[in-house]
């Protein structure tokens, strides 16, 4: 599956803007509610304990702070579809990761949807602004 050629196409269908930094690294900024956007980066890597390929779709909540109740966080993962919560390079993101193997592109669709949806959410809930 190629994922530039898929996320290009969802991005023109949501109304979103689209920016490919190569064949395995592409990002949608996307409408979300209230007017808002947020930036989701798409990227296809290779897992070598299974030896297969995953896309992983992030966006960023916030930066990490000693205040965050993390408690909240990981209970509220169990009402997501696709997503969790994940700490890279000191942001809380919202993360979804999948095989690459027999996903339908309806399904990364909705991941893409659920990851800008919720990072969205917890944005404006954790610091009661739109950051990203």
């Amino acid at each position: 599956m190629e994922l530039s050629s898929l996320m290009k196409k969802y991005a023109e269908q949501i109304g979103g803007q689209y920016t490919e930094y190569d064949q395995s690294n592409s990002i949608i900024i996307m409408p979300v509610s209230g007017g808002r956007f947020q930036t989701v980066l798409g990227r296809i890597t290779q897992n070598e304990l299974y030896n297969r390929k995953l896309i992983s779709l992030n966006s960023k909540v916030c930066a990490v702070k000693p205040d965050l109740d993390f408690k909240m966080l990981l209970e509220q993962t169990a009402y997501f579809n696709y997503c969790r919560f994940v700490i890279k390079e000191n942001y809380l993101q919202i993360e979804a990761v999948a095989s690459l193997i027999g996903i339908s592109e309806e399904t990364i669709k909705e991941m893409v949807q659920e990851v800008a949806n919720l990072a969205d959410q917890f944005e404006l809930k954790l610091t009661g602004v739109d950051i990203h």
